[in-house]
């Protein structure tokens, strides 16, 4: 049982590692040293620092399609979040279509919670080739900012298929 469980934990590591690009020295790393890391990282705090979300791309490096699509998202978003400082999914989905962009390139978060409480922000991603415009509303105020489109092809973790 207990082989089962460090095998498990080995590649939860693995895993992990893979996620935040792996060891940051380009040197290879075996599963044993990734086990010595991690338990030496449990015994003491980490001086490392934690790794960055990504980088949103500046409006200069945008495309000049991609930097109008933000515009586009940000004006919606703006105009609703000016009246409704907290819509509803239906809401958001409505004034981004009203904007012109097409529901087929659009996800957008759920407003409440599985179990009924309201979320404490939504956001609206708008697919745009090797690039996602994401806008977020929280309180009344608006957030847009690019991303790249995620592996699976979408902009949502976990976004159906």
């Amino acid at each position: 049982m207990l082989l089962f469980t460090v095998a498990g934990c080995l590649a939860c590591v693995a895993a992990l590692s893979a996620c935040n690009g792996g060891n940051q020295s380009g040197t290879a790393t075996s599963a044993a040293d990734t086990s010595a890391t991690s338990s030496a990282r449990t015994a003491a705090p980490s001086t490392a620092p934690a790794p960055s979300a990504p980088a949103s791309v500046p409006a200069a490096d945008a495309t000049p399609a991609t930097a109008a699509l933000k515009q586009t998202l940000s004006d919606a978003l703006n105009r609703l979040a000016a009246g409704t400082p907290r819509p509803a999914t239906a809401q958001v989905r409505e004034a981004v279509t009203g904007a012109g962009i097409p529901g087929a390139v659009l996800e957008i978060s759920e407003s409440r919670t599985p179990t009924g409480l309201e979320a404490d922000a939504i956001e609206a991603a708008v697919l745009d080739g090797a690039e996602c415009v994401i806008g977020q509303i929280r309180d009344g105020s608006v957030t847009v900012t690019v991303l790249p489109v995620l592996a699976s092809g979408k902009c949502f973790v976990g976004a159906p298929a």
